[in-house]
């Protein structure tokens, strides 16, 4: 299908007077390149927009470095500014764990970086609050919704309050936003102020003490204030708990953190989208391309990755600990129907390099397509931040028969040749000792098509590490299971003369993991003949579990002390047992587990028959020197030495 540059939402005055508008009602600022996708946040915005019947232009990764010419040429918007970095915070598309700057950035053309300023949603509120005082400015998109309350920034190394604060911005809408943004353009159509817009339900705001909107059906709830969050870590570790309880609970209390002699008001979010609501969102008339404007600069990385995928789903009950998708777009899932999907494939197979093959049907998880509580009314009042930590709750429908009907229509289609699974598999779920046997027989069912028809030779799966200990700090399942999932995996592959193999993803210096942890892992990923690739050193990101114990050294639901690490050297030594199969790392893993007294894991790791693996040679270990006192050989004091 061959497009205008008109099938776009506009970007520039010219795009506008093409479209014969004298005015605009809202005008987007996004970090990242626009992409008309329903992959990215953007491009969703907008499309929900204008689906509103309202007038919106978009200025995707506005110049804040000259004369501030973009934020300048469109003028000024009827209604309001909408600000969002773009669809990753700034700061975790800008720095490495190692707050090293990164040389690219997916989300531009050609993958440069350099694009976006750090803090993009606060550098750009607050240039539009400067040129235009009189306007005002909302703020969306993952930046803003992880930092809607006093937050651990790992890049300055301090907590920072909400980002309301910050950014000087009127209104935040943090989660998904297609229904507050609806409800918001209702009341503005309407006349209602925008300063009154004070009860809209999943929107944060920041005024002044002593003077809350009044809605009977909310029961408030006050955190400790920013000010006493400096002070004391558990009290900041404890906030963590509240806003973590009540971002995923469909029956939500508003939140109420002072700051100074101002509050700020989350109010609660609303409910999951229905089935059709979802699909309403997909099926908005996106071209599924980045704007034309792009077209001689070079490929965007991330458009590249998606472009033959398909989103299933929304939302995450895994709850990891390290993880912001549950924060984001919540524990409960939304998922589309069947015809929405099979529309939208079809509309991918009109794409002229489109060769018959899909990247992904999956979604946050590969495998949660349309499930949820068998009882919802139990999922009302529920507060489990995970619905499958510490255990699969017996409330649970993991019924995988959906998805495998689902994969089963797709392979059907005359223009796909083979539809790949590319999201992470919660392999725990299908291991569900909870389930009715109809549901056990769904696993089965699913496991043996997923593996034999959906993997493009390697399925990545995320055991993270391999010490029990470790992986309750991270909420994720027993090493055991992962044992179990690789038997059945290989089994299904040898009966199927297939020759497939499992990429684990594993995670360096989260909190709680120790050194002697991570020679642990290194070991039995040895035994299991894993030469690690798909990696990972913990990177603290605003709201989530980890990051708090992290920055407080307390768990925010137990408060119990917790190791970290979080020197460069610690972080260093944890990270190179991941690759303890390079020659150069070998030495120096070796010093560490002596250091340790570990010298049983230096054989397990390096000696086969007591022969060194790399080198050929028998290992010996110095032996520790007693303490002087002990040293039974000679009682003469030693010499001290001068320096």
């Amino acid at each position: 299908m061959r497009y205008r540059v008109s099938d776009w939402l506009p970007t520039t005055a010219k795009e506008v007077k093409e479209r014969g508008w004298e005015d605009i009602d809202v005008i987007l600022f996004s970090g990242d390149a626009y992409i008309d996708h329903p992959s990215f946040g953007a491009a969703v915005v907008g499309r929900t927009i204008e689906a509103q019947g309202f007038k919106v232009a978009i200025v995707p990764q506005p110049n804040w470095r000259d004369d501030l010419r973009d934020f300048k040429k469109l003028g000024k918007p009827n209604l309001f500014f909408g600000v969002t970095s773009g669809s990753m915070d700034s700061m975790v598309n800008h720095y490495t764990a190692n707050k090293r700057i990164r040389s690219d950035d997916a989300y531009t053309p050609g993958g440069k970086a350099g694009f976006r300023p750090d803090y993009a949603t606060t550098t750009y509120s607050k240039i539009l609050k400067e040129l235009y005082p009189d306007v005002p400015v909302l703020i969306g998109g993952i930046e803003a919704s992880l930092r809607r309350v006093t937050h651990y920034d790992y890049w300055s190394d301090k907590l920072m309050p909400s980002i309301l604060e910050t950014t000087k911005a009127d209104l935040l809408v943090y989660g998904m936003g297609e229904k507050p943004l609806a409800e918001i353009l209702h009341l503005l159509s309407k006349g209602v102020p925008f300063e009154s817009l004070k009860t809209v339900p999943q929107t944060s705001f920041i005024q002044e003490k002593g003077n809350l909107p009044k809605n009977k059906k909310w029961n408030d709830l006050y955190l400790n204030s920013h000010e006493d969050c400096l002070k004391d870590k558990i009290k900041y570790a404890k906030n963590f708990r509240h806003v973590e309880e009540e971002s995923n609970r469909w029956q939500a209390a508003r939140l109420i953190q002072p700051i100074r002699d101002e509050e700020i008001i989350i109010n609660p979010p609303y409910p999951p989208l229905s089935s059709d609501e979802l699909d309403a969102s997909f099926d908005l008339p996106y071209t599924r391309l980045p704007h034309p404007k792009y077209n001689k600069k070079g490929n965007i990385p991330a458009f590249e990755m998606i472009k033959f995928s398909v989103n299933l789903h929304r939302g995450c009950f895994g709850g990891c600990s390290f993880c912001t998708i549950s924060a984001h777009q919540g524990k409960f899932i939304a998922s589309r129907s069947e015809e929405s999907v099979l529309k939208e494939i079809r509309e991918i197979a009109k794409m002229p390099d489109f060769k018959g093959y899909l990247s992904d049907l999956g979604g946050p998880s590969a495998n949660m397509y349309k499930m949820q509580g068998k009882e919802l009314r139990i999922c009302e009042r529920c507060t489990r931040p995970s619905c499958i930590f510490p255990n699969i709750c017996g409330n649970l429908n993991t019924d995988h028969k959906p998805m495998t009907e689902l994969y089963k229509k797709v392979n059907a289609l005359p223009s796909i040749k083979k539809a790949f699974i590319g999201s992470g598999v919660r392999y725990d779920m299908l291991y569900n000792k909870m389930a009715s046997n109809e549901e056990k027989e769904s696993h089965k069912v699913y496991m043996k098509e997923l593996i034999t028809d959906h993997v493009s030779g390697r399925l990545k799966v995320a055991p993270e590490h391999t010490s029990d200990a470790v992986l309750k700090q991270m909420r994720k399942p027993s090493f055991k299971l992962f044992h179990e999932f690789k038997k059945d995996f290989d089994i299904i592959n040898k009966e199927a003369g297939l020759k497939q193999q499992i990429i684990p993803y594993f995670i360096s210096s989260h909190p709680g993991s120790k050194m002697e942890d991570m020679a642990q892992l290194a070991v039995e990923t040895k035994q299991l003949d894993f030469k690690l690739e798909q990696v990972q050193d913990f990177t603290p990101t605003p709201m989530t579990v980890a990051t708090v114990a992290f920055y407080s050294g307390y768990h925010p639901y137990t408060l119990e002390k917790t190791y970290t690490a979080k020197s460069k050297e610690d972080k260093q030594n944890q990270r190179i047992f991941l690759f303890w199969y390079k020659p150069e790392f070998k030495r120096r893993i070796q010093s560490l587990l002596n250091q340790l007294n570990q010298q049983e894991l230096v054989n397990q790791l390096f000696t086969k028959n007591g022969k060194d693996i790399h080198f050929g040679k028998k290992l010996e270990f110095k032996k520790k020197q007693k303490p002087e006192s002990q040293n039974t050989k000679s009682s003469k004091p030693r010499r001290k030495r001068k320096f």
